[in-house]
C-alpha cells in the first residue's frame, strides 16, 4: 500500500502520516521508507484511544463526503478539492453536537 502511494506522491511534500502505535508502524523499515520519501510520522500516545477518536471521525467524514464521491486527475486536483472541503467543513457544515452550527460559528458564539 505504501509503495503504491509513493508512486503517486512527489518527494518532499512535507506530508504527515498519523497512525496508532501498531507494530507495523513502529517497524524500522516502514519508518525508513517514510523518512526517505520526506513524510513525517505521527503516532497517538500509547494506550490512549481518545487521541485517535477525533481524527478517525474527521477522516471517516472526509472519505464519505469527498474521496468516495469523485475521482481526482492529479495530486494537485486532490489538494484543491481537499482545501475547499476543509473550508466548507469548518465554515458551513453544521453539526448537531454543536447546536446545529458549523465549527467556526460555534466558536464565535462561545467567544
Amino acid at each position: 500500500m505504501l509503495e503504491k502511494a509513493f508512486a503517486k506522491i512527489p518527494d518532499d511534500t512535507n506530508l504527515i502520516l498519523h497512525s496508532d502505535q501498531g507494530w507495523q508502524y513502529q517497524h524500522k523499515h516502514y519508518q525508513k521508507m517514510l523518512k526517505y520519501k520526506g513524510i513525517r510520522q505521527s503516532m497517538s500516545r500509547k494506550g490512549n484511544c481518545l487521541d485517535n477518536a477525533c481524527a478517525e471521525n474527521f477522516f471517516s467524514l472526509l472519505k464519505t463526503e469527498l474521496l468516495y464521491l469523485q475521482e481526482f486527475d492529479s495530486v494537485e486536483h486532490f489538494i484543491t478539492e481537499l482545501k475547499e472541503y476543509i473550508i466548507w467543513y469548518n465554515n458551513e457544515r453544521i453539526k448537531l453536537r454543536l447546536d446545529g452550527l458549523s465549527p467556526v460559528q460555534f466558536r464565535l458564539a462561545a467567544a
